[in-house]
């Protein structure tokens, strides 16, 4: 905790089905850009310095996760040991909606009863159905918000809209000042975090702050 009370760290964790968008929507926020070959993510933290208003830097991770959960340990390990929950589904793919479900449960049950602040959100929102949208915000939002009690947020990485509005609901829920810019420019590092190896310490040649 810094001397202005706020924490000198927080964690921000996206899970959810694979492929729904996850990397994609957190590389739209951090570097501005979107890639159409899907690569399969083994898992990423994102490190950055965030400036709250003049009041302390809080060191932000960001942890990009597998959505094919290969290593339930470290997945416990994360939903344990984090500040935030990103639970992101694809509108065009109704099961992924299902798998948010069953991830708000696991979370809600490992926490124990310790707060686990979720925003759920629906990515890929500018596909219309004649695009293959099958599951409308209207219908998510009476469950996330009306039965879950939890942030719903509708975001596309490829048109890049309300992208920022997904980071600006979770630092909200951890008490952290969200007025952030359009795209990060520079990352602090990001690092590929492999299932049997201990993690490098971090470089810190390179600094980002978010503002």
């Amino acid at each position: 905790m810094s001397p202005s009370g706020r924490p000198s760290k927080v964690r921000l964790v996206f899970l959810g089905a694979a492929g729904v968008g996850k990397s994609a929507l957190i590389r739209r926020f951090l570097h501005d850009r979107f890639e159409h070959k899907y690569t399969r993510t083994v898992e990423e933290l994102h490190v950055l310095e965030y400036d709250a208003e003049g009041s302390g830097k809080t060191r932000l991770e960001i942890l990009d996760t597998s959505g094919s959960y290969s290593f339930p340990a470290m997945r416990e390990l994360c939903i344990r040991h984090s500040d935030a929950f990103a639970l992101v589904y694809a509108v065009d793919d109704p099961g992924s909606f299902e798998e948010v479900r069953r991830l708000r449960d696991e979370i809600l049950e490992l926490r124990d009863g310790k707060s686990a602040p979720i925003t759920v959100v629906g990515g890929k929102a500018d596909l219309t159905e004649a695009e293959g949208r099958v599951l409308q915000a209207g219908d998510a939002m009476v469950t996330v918000e009306g039965e879950w009690d939890a942030n719903f947020v509708e975001a596309s990485a490829r048109t890049g809209g309300n992208t920022v509005g997904v980071f600006r609901a979770m630092l909200q829920q951890v008490d952290l000042p969200h007025r952030l810019s359009p795209a990060v420019r520079r990352r602090r590092d990001t690092v590929p975090r492999p299932a049997f190896k201990r993690r490098p310490p971090l470089k810190k040649n390179n600094s980002c702050t978010l503002s």
